[in-house]
Parts: structure tokens; C-alpha cells; sequence
């Protein structure tokens, strides 16, 4: 997988996530495919360090095989700027505190159609939300 395919990835993911909260009948699998989005757009920006024919250092490659979104966000290496934009944007910082609950684990995880609307809601979000903030730099 290549930084276009998390890129892409991620806008599916947010894409299932939209079309299953408007069925109202799968509102766990909307929490995971949205908390997913955030997984793959913090993946694109790991992807964007990575040089043709550099060799990745082994605890960058070990800490990307995760799902756990603060570790990829450091990982990332975006956490200082992270810090410094949620200090000025409470807005940011409350829809972070929701996307950080989400992990891998939700697929098995029941959830309901509020919780699902609220994660999505925290990741999409046009003036505060986490993946228009990512994206920045992915």
C-alpha cells in the first residue's frame, strides 16, 4: 500500500461510514468504518516520509502496524503541531477526545446510531474536525 491508497481508503471509509448512518440500521459498523478514516489518513501521512530507496527506521515501521490513533498520530510525526492547534481550538480538541476512543476493537463493539453520528460527526467536521486537520499534512 502506497499513501494514495490510505488516502483513498480513508474517503471510502468516511464514504461507507455517511451511507451507513443514513440506513439507519448499522450504526456500529458506521463507528468503525469513520473511526477507520482516521486510521488510514494518519497511515497516508507516515506513507509521505518514507523516501524511495531510504530503509525505514524499525520503530517507525513497528509503531505504523497499529490501529491505536495517538500512536499513529506521533508516529506521524504531526503531535506538536497537533498540540499546538488543539491548545488554540477547544472545538479540535473535543472532537479529538471522541476520535481517540475509537479503535479496532468497535468492530466487535456495539454502538448507537448517536455514538456513530458524534464519532463521524468529530472526524468530518468543516471548521474542527480531525481528518480536515490531518490532511493538512498527509
Amino acid at each position: 500500500m502506497n499513501r494514495q491508497d490510505f488516502q483513498r481508503l480513508a474517503e471510502e471509509r468516511v464514504a461507507n461510514a455517511q451511507a451507513l448512518l443514513a440506513t439507519q440500521q448499522n450504526a456500529s459498523g458506521a463507528y468503525y468504518m469513520a473511526g477507520y478514516a482516521v486510521e488510514c489518513v494518519l497511515k497516508a501521512c507516515i506513507a509521505k516520509q518514507t523516501q524511495q530507496y531510504d530503509y525505514p527506521d524499525k520503530k517507525t515501521v513497528e509503531n505504523s502496524y497499529t490501529h491505536n490513533v495517538e500512536l499513529l498520530l506521533k508516529t506521524a510525526k504531526i503531535e506538536d503541531d497537533f498540540k499546538v492547534y488543539r491548545k488554540g481550538n477547544p472545538d479540535f480538541g473535543t472532537n479529538w477526545d471522541i476520535v481517540k476512543d475509537w479503535s479496532e476493537n468497535s468492530r466487535y463493539e456495539t454502538h448507537t446510531q448517536s455514538e456513530a453520528e458524534n464519532l463521524l460527526t468529530a472526524i468530518i467536521d468543516s471548521k474542527s474536525g480531525v481528518l480536515q486537520w490531518i490532511q493538512r499534512y498527509w
